[in-house]
């Protein structure tokens, strides 16, 4: 068997292969971070791709926590009850795992919707706010500095991811992944060129690893024993000249996250710093998945420019990750998987109602996930 299509384990969560839907961001939630029909059509789609797993978008903890006015939240209940009642809907038609990603977006809050604008909202402006951040550093040279949170705010903000986990539960999520990625706000704590504090947050690696591992835990306290929770990290900055996060710190914040009971870690990049310089071909991050592995015994999830069956089944054959995370090759063809079966002579299970939409002359290679009533 193909590796790709073999089964997985994240903690108690069991997957049927190791491809993984990475969370993308929609932009598409109401200004109150509630779903919306696009999110209907879109969990759907995931749900009937024939992947492991997929991971909602980045959902924001507090209100100023989104990226833009157009996130999905969860730091109240109707948002809770209203992603219960989609994941209702999603569940009739595929049994398919689903997670989310919970998030802060720290200095990087406040932006409009990609394709409308880049840049900062002002905090004067309709779908504006002030941000926050470790300290007072802001993300490009033209955002207006964010405020420097204090130690009481500091703990509001863990209290908040605590409370989005428990929603996340109730919400009827099979799995949490805690976004520490892509220069949002726990990010911002991890690399010393965002978090200059001087108290127990600030400094030493082993005080600006403190945030993480301080919500890592407050949301596993939060949740039932054993429910799984991974992590997503950027391995690096891309900006090592600068003294920079670096794929080293990540590994050692990826040891301590496994002590705390980490189900997987999923391996990322950049996004801290305007001036970051990638170096983007194939397999471009997943070098830094396996250095992670290396140094862990939970699974390690491996992303960035994978577009290929061939070259994903490489990665994992190789040993270099033990599953892979598709984002935007998701988006171009949301059937993937399907296809991925086919190239590499495997049997995956789909809905019933496409079974006569399988290939001619590969008979054997769609089956149904649940038999007709």
């Amino acid at each position: 068997m193909a590796k790709l299509f073999e089964k997985v384990n994240f903690g108690s969560l069991e997957l049927a292969n190791r491809i993984i839907i990475a969370p993308m961001c929609q932009y598409s939630a109401t200004d109150q971070g509630e779903v919306t029909y696009w999110h209907e059509q879109q969990w759907a789609n995931y749900a009937l791709s024939g992947a492991g797993l997929c991971i909602v978008e980045a959902t924001a903890v507090q209100a100023e926590g989104r990226i833009s006015y157009a996130d999905l939240g969860l730091w109240n209940d109707q948002q809770r009850d209203q992603m219960w009642a989609l994941l209702s809907k999603v569940r009739q038609i595929s049994p398919m795992p689903f997670a989310i990603q919970l998030a802060h977006a720290g200095r990087k809050a406040s932006t409009d919707k990609p394709w409308l604008g880049k840049g900062q909202i002002a905090p004067d402006h309709e779908y504006g706010w002030n941000t926050v951040a470790p300290s007072e550093l802001s993300f490009a040279a033209a955002d207006l500095k964010p405020h420097a949170l204090t130690l009481d705010q500091i703990h509001q903000v863990q209290a908040d991811f605590a409370a989005a986990a428990r929603r996340a539960v109730e919400a009827g999520f099979d799995l949490i992944e805690l976004h520490a990625a892509h220069g949002y706000l726990l990010h911002q704590f991890l690399s010393p060129l965002s978090n200059q504090r001087t108290d127990e947050y600030g400094g030493s690696l082993e005080n600006r690893m403190r945030m993480v591992l301080e919500v890592f835990q407050a949301i596993r306290d939060a949740v039932p024993a054993g429910f799984p929770v991974g992590v997503r990290l950027s391995a690096t900055d891309w900006m090592d000249e600068q003294g920079g996060w670096n794929v080293e710190c990540s590994a050692g914040l990826s040891k301590a996250l496994q002590m705390l009971g980490a189900v997987y870690i999923h391996v990322s990049s950049g996004g801290l710093h305007e001036m970051q310089r990638i170096e983007v071909g194939p397999n471009y991050q997943v070098p830094f998945a396996e250095k992670i592995k290396q140094r862990v015994s939970i699974p390690v999830i491996a992303v960035g420019l994978i577009t290929e069956p061939e070259q994903a089944e490489e990665i994992l054959q190789k040993g270099q990750a033990d599953a892979i995370g598709l984002a935007r090759a998701m988006l171009y063809d949301p059937r993937w998987p399907w296809h991925a079966a086919a190239k590499l002579g495997e049997n995956i299970s789909i809905a019933p109602q496409y079974l006569r939409s399988q290939p001619h002359g590969l008979k054997e290679l769609f089956h149904p996930f649940k038999a007709e009533k």
